[in-house]
């Protein structure tokens, strides 16, 4: 079966790592964050200016995966781990889901180990995505 699973949470909860668990990086398994998008020679370089940049390579990225598997015959499982504080933010998500015949599952991590923001979000920020996460039932 092929699967998509979103992970959501806020800076420093533990999406890329709750990603590895699931299989990140192994066969058969795709792995996208808007992070990455920032990658410049195993080095973070945040611009803000580019965020829309970053989701839109990132929703690229999973189309493309997805458009593999459909070619090759294969079943994968691709992860997104981005923040996703608002359901409007995986509709499109959603979409490729339905239009590439994939099932979704959305997983909140949430920072109960006292994990560290990696990228260095600053806390006001993260203090509005946590004020503004959607969580639906």
């Amino acid at each position: 079966m092929k699967e998509l699973i979103l992970l959501r949470g806020v800076p420093g909860a533990g999406k890329s790592s709750t990603a590895k668990l699931l299989g990140a990086g192994g066969a058969g398994c795709a792995h996208f964050e808007a992070d990455m998008f920032f990658m410049n020679n195993g080095r973070y370089e945040f611009d803000g200016a580019k965020i829309k940049d970053a989701h839109q390579w990132c929703k690229n990225s999973v189309e493309h995966a997805m458009l593999l598997n459909y070619t090759t015959g294969e079943n994968c499982k691709i992860i997104v781990s981005n923040t996703f504080t608002q359901e409007w933010e995986m509709e499109a998500y959603y979409d490729l889901a339905k239009q590439w015949d994939y099932r979704v599952t959305s997983l909140i991590v949430e920072n109960r180990h006292g994990g560290t923001n990696e990228h260095g979000v600053p806390e006001d920020k993260v203090q509005v995505m946590r004020d503004r996460f959607e969580v639906k039932l």
